[in-house]
């Protein structure tokens, strides 16, 4: 009787053990490697796109000013929602000339098999100093902390959302890289109900907010060599989030922080996992 009984336990623990890794959080890794020909290939079809679409914008408040671009679906049909997908730049992109700030994976939504198939609005702001700041914590651990032009990034929102009111306000998406996907962070930690999804790229982590983070839909990617924004910030907010079962970490083992927007770039991968996304 005791070994029967014990028998059921392991089982019944097994079982339990099984389930929760089912839908516990997802880690993956990626061999993928950029040679030089597909680096230039990848770059230079999305840096041909023509981006006038993009309408010029300014949002201003007070002493505050953040030039913005923004993209508008075709709107085949007018009862249709559209999602809205923010994006963020890097720090080489800091300005104000309302240009510069379309890197990327701002401009992947201008492809037309993505355009026509993957209709949203698009914000890209553009901030005249780091939006996101780097620093140490108490365990040695580098972590990103918003400026104070992020938090009027929520005003911004608000006033994209009442100009547009067929925006999609339970598909609001962030996406970033690097200082951009730092931001996106930030963002998501200021305002957590807010957003339904959100992709952060070769990061630094914020940590401020990770009660809030544990349902959220996020997709970490971040590339093993990688020695400017380290590696090991990804993997401790991955870990730190171990009971959020809607986060995906994506290790590409070959790619470092300069190349690994690259295999990105002329997929649908990015549109398709946003749009699956609902707040």
């Amino acid at each position: 009787m005791y070994e029967r009984n014990l028998e059921q336990i392991i089982a019944l623990l097994f079982l339990t053990l099984t389930a929760n890794l089912a839908f516990a959080q997802k880690k993956e890794l990626r061999d993928t490697t950029v040679d030089s020909l597909t680096f230039v290939n990848n770059r230079q079809i999305v840096n041909s796109l023509n981006t006038d679409v993009f309408l010029k914008k300014i949002f201003t408040k007070e002493n505050t000013q953040i030039p913005y671009r923004l993209l508008t679906p075709k709107k085949d049909n007018p009862n249709q929602k559209y999602p809205l997908v923010i994006t963020f730049h890097n720090s080489s992109r800091i300005g104000n000339d309302n240009e510069n700030q379309l890197e990327p994976f701002a401009k992947i939504w201008l492809r037309p098999e993505i355009y026509n198939k993957y209709q949203c609005y698009v914000l890209a702001p553009q901030f005249n100093t780091r939006s996101s700041n780097y620093e140490k914590n108490s365990d040695g651990i580098q972590i990103s902390k918003p400026s104070q032009d992020v938090f009027s990034l929520l005003e911004l929102i608000q006033n994209v959302e009442k100009e547009y009111p067929d925006i999609d306000t339970k598909r609001i998406y962030l996406i970033g890289y690097s200082m951009g996907g730092s931001t996106a962070q930030n963002l998501l930690n200021i305002a957590p109900d807010k957003f339904a999804a959100t992709i952060s790229v070769a990061a630094v982590p914020d940590f401020s907010n990770l009660k809030k983070l544990n349902s959220k839909n996020i997709w970490l990617i971040h590339g093993e060599k990688d020695d400017e924004n380290p590696y090991f910030g990804s993997v401790e907010l991955f870990n730190k989030l171990s009971s959020n079962k809607k986060l995906i970490f994506t290790t590409l083992s070959n790619l470092n922080h300069n190349n690994i927007v690259i295999p990105f770039l002329i997929t649908e991968e990015i549109p398709k996992w946003l749009f699956q996304k609902h707040k």
